[in-house]
């Protein structure tokens, strides 16, 4: 049976062991207010920029009861930030509130009850409105980090997934952006007789192409549950008639040569620079594509960025305005020496004045509604139109769930690529990754949010 960490620390207690209890207990309280962040494309400037916009606001919320001064913030953060995170969780030495970033496994800090709900804090006002701190957020984004009912993540932005195009460089050779299956490989065999590649990938990074081509597929095929059916691990999703079908749509545009030379082994940042110097005409990735290469982009003036939703299966069960987006998540360690006025500082930082600022200075969209309302790239503009009409939005949520069915699942997609795998044997591999987590019940167990 496994022990949560909560149970392990009452055995300890009963052990004359010297050390036995360390991290344990709760933090020691300092004079500061630790906030560790991944230093990543977004970089951590907005952070500590808001950590000193709220020390000046709101001093009383940075005074702890008793005290006649205000702690302070101290907000840090690094490229592999999680790196430095994971021992200090061990031993109990925790930031107050932290991003940890994506090498951080979440559901593992939940399941071990090293991070607290932010329940309570949710149904407080929020800043500059006048309504619940939770019903600021997009309920499809926030539900995401709920588990047995308690939100214990909160996202930070909204990744939107899509397909992503010059708009010049089609409108000069009359090429229609492909809204369907059919006018892809129209489009296709016109770019590829231009001279050039019609579609480039991530291929050292294979979970792109599923989110790009291998759910929106099966998805509009089978419909969202279809998705949702193979994220809770049900025996069968994965090798499902419609995962079958968006895999033998995948191999067809391999095998017309309309996926550019070299693109399996291309990196995220090569495939999308050789998008960004005209070497193909479409690439899948999320909204974060034009901040992450500005300078790529930069080099190019006539380069105007556009958003497509994935082209959808004429005749599928799915709604046609489905679309895919990811967030990234903060946590609220279990024993945060401040977490009130952690999540005070926090809930700042994602008000709807904030988050205005976040969107127009990093180019990205975020869960909180009408956050979009300000200056914005238009590509940025026309992805936030698609996802706000959109009746229905799947996440990729079993890649942090379960480590292992992420591993299997970007292995078969690598091999299907490379042409190391049929339709049939790919699915077939797919589903045997997720028997693997379906029949280990050491490993917690999951449920897609579908309200």
């Amino acid at each position: 049976m496994k022990l949560t960490r909560r149970q392990l620390c009452a055995g300890l207690a009963a052990l004359p062991l010297a050390g036995a209890l360390e991290g344990c207990a709760k933090k020691t309280a300092t004079n500061e207010i630790e906030v560790a962040v991944f230093n990543g494309g977004f970089g951590i400037d907005f952070f500590k920029e808001k950590a000193r916009e709220f020390e000046q606001k709101f001093p009383e919320k940075l005074t702890p009861p008793g005290a006649t001064r205000p702690l302070s913030i101290r907000v840090w953060g690094t490229p592999r930030v999680w790196e430095e995170l994971r021992p200090r969780f061990v031993k109990g030495n925790v930031p107050d509130i932290t991003w940890p970033g994506w090498g951080m496994d979440y559901w593992k800090l939940v399941s071990e009850e090293q991070v607290q709900p932010f329940d309570k804090w949710l149904e407080e006002k929020a800043y500059g409105q006048d309504t619940t701190w939770k019903d600021t957020f997009d309920s499809k984004l926030l539900n995401r980090g709920r588990y047995n009912g308690h939100h214990y993540l909160i996202p930070i932005n909204n990744n939107v997934y899509g397909w992503w195009y010059d708009e010049n460089l089609f409108n000069k050779n009359g090429w229609a952006p492909p809204k369907s299956y059919p006018e892809l490989l129209d489009v296709c065999a016109k770019i590829k007789k231009s001279g050039i590649a019609p579609i480039t990938y991530q291929g050292k990074y294979p979970y792109y192409v599923m989110s790009g081509f291998l759910f929106p597929w099966a998805i509009s095929i089978g419909g969202i549950d279809t998705y949702n059916d193979a994220q809770d691990l049900v025996p069968g999703a994965w090798k499902s008639p419609a995962f079958l079908q968006a895999a033998e749509l995948i191999v067809e545009l391999r095998e017309k040569g309309y996926f550019a030379d070299g693109a399996l082994g291309k990196t995220h940042l090569q495939a999308q620079t050789d998008f960004a110097n005209g070497k193909a005409a479409l690439i899948p990735c999320g909204t974060w594509l034009s901040n992450e290469n500005k300078q790529d982009f930069a080099a190019h003036p006539q380069f105007k960025l556009q958003f497509l939703p994935p082209p959808i299966i004429p005749g599928g069960k799915g709604d046609p305005t489905t679309l895919g987006s990811g967030t990234e998540d903060w946590v609220l360690p279990t024993r945060s020496a401040h977490p009130d006025m952690a999540v005070e500082y926090f809930k700042f930082l994602m008000s709807l004045e904030s988050q205005r600022e976040w969107v127009r200075d990093k180019k990205t969209l975020s869960p909180i509604k009408g956050a979009e309302n300000t200056d914005i790239p238009p590509e940025l503009a026309t992805a936030a139109r698609y996802f706000n009409r959109a009746k229905s939005v799947w996440s990729t949520q079993y890649q942090q769930w379960y480590p292992g069915l992420k591993d299997s699942t970007d292995d078969a997609m690598r091999r299907l690529l490379g042409g190391e795998l049929s339709a049939q044997q790919f699915v077939d591999q797919l589903e045997r990754g997720a028997e693997k987590i379906r029949s280990d019940r050491s490993i917690i167990k999951h449920k897609v949010s579908r309200d």
